[in-house]
């Protein structure tokens, strides 16, 4: 079973119906012993950095899943995966999950259509089981306008967008996170989805 956190952020919908078309179990939760029983978690998410963190503290289910990353494939989707990092400057300085090194921060490049939103070809830069059986001619979908920094031994693929974007970071372990949607990414997103649950059997 995989849970879906549902913590008031996120795409949780879309999410389950890429997970459900794959006929893979899953459930929207935010729940304790659901989330702690689950084989895999995901974590959505959807508007500004702060608000979505004080959600995440509000829920109470801050301590569960720094616990829960540490024993199973954890994958942040979107703002999901900028939640994963130490901090963000999303309208002001905001501490993270700290799940992955590095921060969050506006895209500044000059001459830039911000949001970034659309279609953009990944860039591999390592190993990850997460983009296993993928070509060098991948499109994946984006739609935000802040970017991690990060380091290379955390960064598995990127695209460029005036600069290097991180598109799918991850701490060497369990959790990983992708900066574009793969549940709006086509047959890639959904080879992408079915990476990360086979890592949970």
């Amino acid at each position: 079973m995989i849970a879906i956190i549902d913590y008031g952020a996120g795409n949780i919908f879309s999410v389950k119906n890429a997970l459900d078309y794959l006929g893979f179990d899953s459930i929207l939760t935010r729940d304790v012993s659901e989330i702690k029983s689950a084989d895999a978690l995901i974590l959505p998410g959807v508007g500004a950095f702060p608000a979505a963190m004080k959600m995440l503290v509000d829920s109470g289910l801050v301590d569960t899943i720094k616990e829960q990353a540490k024993q199973k494939p954890f994958l942040g989707i979107c703002l999901g995966m900028q939640l994963l990092f130490e901090k963000s400057y999303e309208f002001e300085e905001c501490k993270g999950l700290s799940l992955v090194q590095g921060y969050v921060d506006k895209i500044t490049e000059p001459g830039l259509v911000i949001p970034h939103m659309g279609w953009n070809k990944l860039e591999f830069s390592q190993h990850s089981p997460l983009l296993n059986g993928l070509g060098n001619d991948e499109y994946v979908y984006f739609v935000h306008s802040y970017k991690a920094f990060c380091n290379d031994e955390t960064l598995f693929a990127f695209c460029d967008y005036g600069s290097r974007v991180p598109a799918v970071v991850g701490d060497g372990k369990f959790v990983f996170g992708s900066q574009f949607h793969p549940e709006k990414s086509g047959e890639t997103g959904l080879k992408i989805l079915k990476n990360f649950v086979l890592m949970s059997r």
